[in-house]
C-alpha cells in the first residue's frame, strides 16, 4: 500500500496498489476496526476512574466530600457567601516578630454558616493566642490537645453556640473553622504568633504568606476514608493521608465578593540600629520614621491575598551586626538568644559538580517556570573552566539532558541554555524520582574527578503534600552532596525550601518577581562557592548543666548566614565562645559577654518551638516514632500550636435555634499571582492527560483510515 497526500485542496487518499487483491484489503480494514473498538474500551476503562475521582473530590458524589460548589443544581452560579476580611499588625523587635493577625467571616447569606479556611502563616511561625469576637464580646481560646479542641467545638456547633477552632496541618499550613455565623452578620477570629526575622548577605526580611500553590498529592486513591470534618478538592492518598485537609478550592479574584481576600498590613520595625533603606520585592511600600523605629504599610493600604507580601529592611553600611545577645525572663526561667555573623574573607572557588532539578509541573505554568528557567540560566552563568553539570527536569516523570555531568565547555553550556528555554510547565510534581535521580547522578563518577564538590540545585514551588517523606529521602541518601533550593513563584512552599536545605547541608533562597532574579541567586551561587566556617562549636557557660541549646549541632555556616542559636535556663552571666574553621583550613574564634545582652521578647516561645521542632525530627527522620506525650505537654506548657494541640474558643450561650439549618462552607483561596488558570485543578489530571491524548489521537488516526479505505473501495 502506498500513503499519498496531496496538497493543498485536497484530502489525503489512499490509492492501491495495482497487485493488491480486493480480500487483503477487507482483511487490513477488518483489523483496523478491531484495533480501534480496543482502543476505545480502554480510553472508556481510563476515563472512568478519573471521571469517578474527579466527581468526588468536586464534591458531587457524596454530601461532605467537597462542600464549596461554585452552582447549584440546575448549574447557575452561586457566589460563595461568606466574606473574608484579613488585618495584620506586625511589630519587629530585634531578631523576632510579633504578629497579631485578625480574621472576619461575614455571613453574605440568608442562612446560618460554618466557614472553614485553610491559609498559610510563614514557616517558622509560633502561634501561641486565640480571641473571637462577636459584637461586644471578647471570648478567649485556650491551647488544648487537638482531639479534645475539636470535640468542644463540635459539641459547641451542633448546639448553636458561637465557637472557633484553629489547627495546623503543616508547620506552614493550618485551618480555622467557625461555627454558628448569623445570616448578614460577622465573627472575627484573632490569632497572635511570632516568627525570627531572616537575616542574610546583609539584610533582614521578613516573609508574609496569604494564599498557597495548590499541591500535588502523590500516591494511590484510600477508599473510605472520606470525614465530615475535613474536605478539600483531593482525597487522601497511600502517600498523603491528609490530603482532603490541606487542598483548599483555589479560585481567581473575580470568582468571590469584590471586597474579600483582601488584607490591610501595618508593620513596625524596631530593628536597634540605624537603617538605610526599607522596601520590598512584592509590593510597593509606604514608609515612615518615627523615632527609631520604622512604620512600613502597603502603598493604599490594602493587598490582594495573591502571593507573599516580602519586606526587606538593610542597615546603614557600616552598621551591619556581626554580633548580637538578647535575654527574657519569664516565670522564672531565662532565655538567651545569640546571633554571630562571621566574616567571609576571601574564598577560594573548587571545581564543582553541579546538577540542577528544575520542576516542570502543572503548578509552574505562566510566570513561574519564566522565573525558573531565568534562575536556571543565571546558575549555568556562574559554572567556570573545571566545573562539571548536569540538568534534569521533573513532571509526572524524572529526565535528565545527559546520561551523567558533563565538562562546562562553551558547547555543552551552549546546548543547555536552548534545553532550558524550550522548557514548559505541565504534569504532577513527582518530586521523589528527581531527588532520586539526580543524587545517583551525582554518585555516577563516570569521567568525572572524583575532586569535585558535588551539589544539587533544586528549583521548584515546593508544592507537594509529601514533604515529610521528602526530608527522609533527602536525609537517607544524600551522602557527600549539598543539597541548595530555589522557591519560585509568588507563593512558594518555604517549608519545603527552608527544611530541603536544612537536611541537604545547604541553603536556600527564593524568587519573588522577574526583577527580583539577580539578588536573591547571586548571594545563593556565592554562598555555594564555599562554606565559610565548618566544624562549628558553640560553648555556652552552663553553671547548672542543665542548660539545653538549640540547633543541638549548628551545621555549616555559608556566605552571609548569620550562627544563631538560643538556650533556656542560662542567666546573663559569663561568656559564650565560638569557634570553627574557614574555607582555608585556619581557626576562626569569638567570644560574646552575655551580660552585655539587650532586652528580648518571645524567646522563650522562640526555644520551645525549636525543642518541638527537634523533637518532631527525631521522630519523623530517626525511624522510630514521634514522642507525642512530650510533644504535647511541651506545647500546652508554653500555649502553642503543635500537630497535636490547637486552639479552640467557644461561647457560652446559644445563638441558633435547633431548628435552624447550619451550612458548612469551605473558603476558597486565592490562585496564585502569576500562575496560569490550568493549573487549579492540575493534581486531579496531571497523570493521564497525556495517555488520553495519545490514546485519542491514535484511535482517530485509525478511523480515519478505516474512512479512507471504505471510500477508495466505493472508487
Amino acid at each position: 500500500m502506498i500513503l499519498s497526500i496531496r496538497l493543498p485542496g485536497r484530502v489525503p487518499s489512499i490509492t492501491r496498489h495495482p497487485q493488491l487483491h480486493r480480500h487483503q484489503y477487507q482483511t487490513l480494514r477488518n483489523i483496523l476496526e478491531g484495533i480501534t473498538l480496543w482502543l476505545a474500551v480502554l480510553l472508556m476503562l481510563f476515563v472512568h476512574p478519573l471521571y469517578a475521582e474527579a466527581a468526588l473530590s468536586d464534591g458531587t458524589d457524596g454530601e461532605n466530600a467537597g462542600v464549596l460548589r461554585f452552582v447549584d443544581a440546575a448549574g447557575r452560579w452561586q457566589e460563595p457567601a461568606l466574606v473574608i476580611d484579613s488585618e495584620f499588625d506586625i511589630r519587629v523587635s530585634g531578631l523576632i516578630a510579633d504578629s497579631r493577625l485578625s480574621r472576619q467571616f461575614r455571613n453574605t447569606g440568608d442562612q446560618w454558616r460554618e466557614g472553614i479556611f485553610v491559609f498559610p502563616l510563614p514557616e517558622d511561625a509560633s502561634v501561641y493566642g486565640l480571641t473571637m469576637k462577636v459584637g461586644e464580646r471578647t471570648i478567649v481560646g485556650k491551647v488544648k490537645p487537638r482531639l479534645e479542641a475539636r470535640k468542644a467545638y463540635e459539641k459547641a456547633k451542633e448546639e448553636g453556640r458561637h465557637a472557633a477552632n484553629v489547627e495546623q496541618q503543616r508547620p506552614n499550613l493550618f485551618t480555622a473553622r467557625v461555627a454558628n455565623i448569623p445570616p448578614g452578620e460577622g465573627v472575627t477570629v484573632e490569632l497572635t504568633y511570632q516568627q525570627p526575622v531572616t537575616y542574610r548577605a546583609g539584610e533582614f526580611e521578613l516573609r508574609l504568606p496569604t494564599t498557597l500553590t495548590p499541591r500535588y498529592m502523590p500516591g494511590a486513591p484510600v477508599a473510605g476514608t472520606s470525614s465530615q470534618w475535613e474536605g478539600g478538592w483531593a482525597v487522601p492518598t497511600t502517600d498523603v493521608p491528609d490530603a482532603n485537609a490541606i487542598s483548599p478550592f483555589t479560585v481567581t479574584a473575580g470568582d468571590v465578593d469584590s471586597a474579600s481576600h483582601r488584607a490591610r498590613i501595618a508593620m513596625t520595625i524596631d530593628a536597634g540600629l540605624p537603617l538605610a533603606r526599607v522596601f520590598s520585592p512584592s509590593h510597593r511600600l509606604e514608609t515612615r520614621q518615627d523615632g527609631q523605629a520604622v512604620r512600613v504599610k502597603p502603598d493604599g493600604g490594602e493587598i490582594l491575598m495573591n502571593q507573599d507580601f516580602v519586606v526587606r529592611w538593610q542597615p546603614l553600611p557600616g552598621k551591619e551586626p556581626t554580633a548580637a545577645v538578647f535575654h527574657q525572663r519569664v516565670s522564672d526561667k531565662d532565655y538567651l538568644m545569640a546571633m554571630v555573623v562571621p566574616a567571609v574573607g576571601e574564598v577560594r572557588p573548587v571545581p564543582r559538580e553541579l546538577v540542577f532539578v528544575i520542576d516542570t509541573s502543572g503548578s509552574m505554568a505562566g510566570e513561574s517556570i519564566r522565573q525558573a528557567q531565568a534562575a536556571l540560566q543565571r546558575g549555568l552563568e556562574t559554572l567556570k573552566p573545571g566545573d562539571h553539570f548536569n540538568i534534569i527536569r521533573f513532571s509526572n516523570q524524572a529526565q535528565a539532558m545527559f546520561m551523567h555531568p558533563v565538562p562546562a565547555t562553551g558547547n555543552n553550556l551552549a546546548r543547555a541554555r536552548r534545553y532550558v528555554a524550550q522548557l514548559q510547565a505541565d504534569g504532577g510534581t513527582e518530586m521523589a524520582p528527581a531527588l532520586a535521580m539526580a543524587m545517583a547522578q551525582s554518585s555516577e563518577r563516570g569521567e568525572t574527578p572524583d575532586a569535585l564538590v558535588r551539589q544539587l540545585v533544586f528549583i521548584t514551588d515546593g508544592a507537594v503534600g509529601n514533604e515529610a517523606a521528602l526530608f527522609r529521602q533527602i536525609h537517607a541518601n544524600l551522602s557527600d552532596q549539598r543539597l541548595f533550593t530555589v522557591g519560585i513563584g509568588a507563593a512558594p512552599n518555604m517549608h519545603f525550601m527552608r527544611e530541603a536545605a536544612r537536611w541537604g547541608r545547604g541553603s536556600y533562597t527564593s524568587i519573588q518577581n522577574p526583577a527580583d532574579v539577580r539578588g536573591p541567586l547571586d548571594d545563593l551561587f556565592v554562598a555555594m562557592e564555599s562554606p565559610v566556617l565548618t566544624n562549628l562549636n558553640v560553648q555556652w557557660p552552663d553553671q547548672s548543666g542543665a542548660a539545653e541549646t538549640f540547633p543541638k549541632r549548628p551545621g555549616d555556616l555559608f556566605a552571609g548566614e548569620p550562627l544563631v542559636q538560643v538556650a533556656e535556663g542560662l542567666a546573663p552571666t559569663g561568656e559564650l565562645n565560638i569557634s570553627g574553621l574557614r574555607a582555608d583550613g585556619s581557626r576562626w574564634q569569638q567570644t560574646l559577654d552575655l551580660q552585655q545582652a539587650a532586652k528580648g521578647v518571645g524567646i522563650g516561645r522562640h526555644w520551645a518551638r525549636a525543642k518541638i521542632d527537634s523533637l518532631l525530627d527525631e521522630g519523623n527522620l530517626g525511624g522510630g516514632e514521634v514522642d507525642k506525650a512530650r510533644v504535647t505537654d511541651l506545647a500546652m506548657e508554653y500555649g502553642l500550636m503543635s500537630p497535636y494541640t490547637s486552639f479552640v474558643a467557644v461561647d457560652e450561650t446559644p445563638v441558633r435555634e435547633a431548628d435552624a439549618a447550619l451550612k458548612a462552607e469551605h473558603v476558597p483561596t486565592l490562585q496564585p499571582k502569576g500562575s496560569q488558570a490550568g493549573m487549579l485543578r492540575y493534581p486531579q489530571t496531571a497523570t493521564y492527560g497525556p495517555l488520553m491524548t495519545a490514546l485519542g489521537l491514535t484511535g482517530l488516526m485509525f478511523a480515519a483510515a478505516i474512512v479512507l479505505l471504505q471510500r477508495r473501495e466505493l472508487v
